[in-house]
């Protein structure tokens, strides 16, 4: 019946979602929406955000911004999500201005399986602003970060759809590397490193390589000065474009450019020297960036070590399953490391719902909704029976662990042998010979 009653709904919310493609919301008039808002916009337009399902996708969305899970990046997780669940997930991380954060979402099934992607910065406790936006059935996603701070990326599937995803989250540099692989470059002094006795700090990084390597463009932009100084010899400074910063190349023994001229990626400026302050060092460029503020280190713009995520070791045919816990003490993280913040204990036989599986880790939401991470280690599949025991009294078959909000599915009657599944606070959750699942209170046995 449940299944028949979807099915409906899907049939109607398809057919009020292609008529209202013709209409435009008011924030469409002034706006180009992203495909999450559009997507809302249209069950609004449709008058389903009425509806219970509709409603549900709607607060969801807007909630778990404010509520996500922390995360490190580099980050890599393989998850279900079951279109009688009303999913979405949130995903809060730190990124450095400078980072290019690239972010892919493969899924199955491939079509008719939309996942809308939204990357936020929060601005406050409360208020997040989106940045970027994608749905799956385009590009991935790459952003620039501009300034430092917390970042939230959310993923939610259109209504009535389910399927496995895996996300990957990595970051590289913005900006390419300044100098030609031909002269085996690499940095060899850092920001903030101590000149003239420990007068001033260095202002920049280093590369060290064969004299006479190309300087190259490291962004699309323009040369905005060709010049000399006492400290850096013969430089050049460029704009790149839509940046708000100037790169600055230090120590050439030539300069190939002049002032005014468009330069393209890779695009050769000079030839790396030592004139300047350099003339008892090894051949190097000094590369520096400068802001309105003042220099910045230049390291995360151009560093080229980008890491992968660790494999995913957690067993995924979990995934979407009810399964307990092993252990007789574990702990629900905040982030999928046993150096976070526990969330909350859990004691043995708890049952819990295992959303994604990221490295050696589940994330997993207890039968009160609190979620969070929890070792792969430490739980099973919930279809053995811990023991049997018969109703001594007529029972209310329950769809949560709260007699004061759950929904009565059956009444058990007195005698009525059960299976204990798994117990979380005052409850078990059981199934009974006819294959009927839900909690019961334990108290009154």
């Amino acid at each position: 019946m449940k299944n028949y009653s979807a099915c409906l709904f899907l049939i109607f919310l398809t057919a009020m979602l292609c008529c209202s493609c013709s209409k435009r919301g008011p924030l469409a008039l002034f706006n180009k929406l992203s495909p999450h808002d559009a997507y809302a916009q249209r069950l609004k337009d449709a008058g389903l955000e009425r509806s219970a399902m509709g409603s549900a996708w709607l607060q969801k969305g807007q909630l778990s911004v404010s509520n996500p899970l922390n995360i490190s990046i580099p980050y890599k997780e393989t998850g279900y999500f079951s279109a009688e669940k009303i999913p979405v997930t949130a995903l809060r991380f730190d990124a450095r201005r400078g980072q290019k954060l690239n972010i892919s979402l493969t899924k199955k099934p491939q079509t008719n399986f939309s996942i809308y992607i939204d990357l936020l910065q929060e601005q406050s406790a409360t208020e997040q602003k989106v940045l970027a936006s994608a749905d799956t059935s385009g590009r991935s996603l790459e952003y620039e970060v501009k300034e430092n701070g917390k970042y939230v990326l959310r993923l939610q599937p259109e209504l009535l759809r389910s399927g496995e995803y895996t996300l990957t989250i990595t970051s590289g540099p913005s900006l390419s590397f300044p100098v030609s692989s031909s002269g085996k470059p690499h940095i060899g002094s850092f920001w903030g490193d101590g000149r003239d006795n420990g007068g001033r700090r260095h202002e920049g990084v280093d590369i060290f390589a064969t004299k006479h390597t190309p300087a190259i463009a490291a962004a699309n932009g323009t040369v905005t000065k060709v010049t000399e100084n006492t400290l850096g010899g013969l430089v050049v400074f460029m704009h790149p474009d839509n940046r708000d910063y100037t790169l600055y190349y230090a120590h050439l023994d030539k300069q190939l450019v002049q002032d005014g001229q468009t330069v393209r990626i890779g695009d050769t400026l000079g030839l790396v020297g030592n004139t300047g302050n350099a003339r008892t060092t090894p051949p190097h460029l000094h590369f520096g960036i400068y802001t309105n503020g003042g220099a910045i280190d230049p390291l995360i713009f151009v560093d080229r070590e980008v890491k992968s995520p660790p494999p995913i070791k957690a067993s995924l045919t979990l995934l979407n399953a009810t399964a307990r816990t092993t252990a007789r003490n574990n702990a629900l993280h905040i982030e999928p490391t046993d150096k976070a913040l526990t969330r909350q204990s859990v004691p043995i036989s708890t049952p819990l719902t295992l959303e994604a599986a990221t490295d050696g880790w589940y994330k997993a939401t207890l039968p009160d909704g609190t979620q969070g991470y929890i070792q792969s280690r430490n739980v099973t599949t919930a279809t053995a029976t811990l023991r049997r025991i018969t109703l001594n009294q007529a029972r209310p078959l329950l769809d949560a662990p709260d007699s004061a909000t759950a929904a009565r599915k059956a009444t058990l009657a007195n005698g009525t042998q059960v299976a204990i599944r798994g117990s979380f606070k005052n409850y078990y959750l059981i199934t009974d010979d006819n294959e009927n699942t839900g909690w019961i209170n334990m108290k009154i046995e």
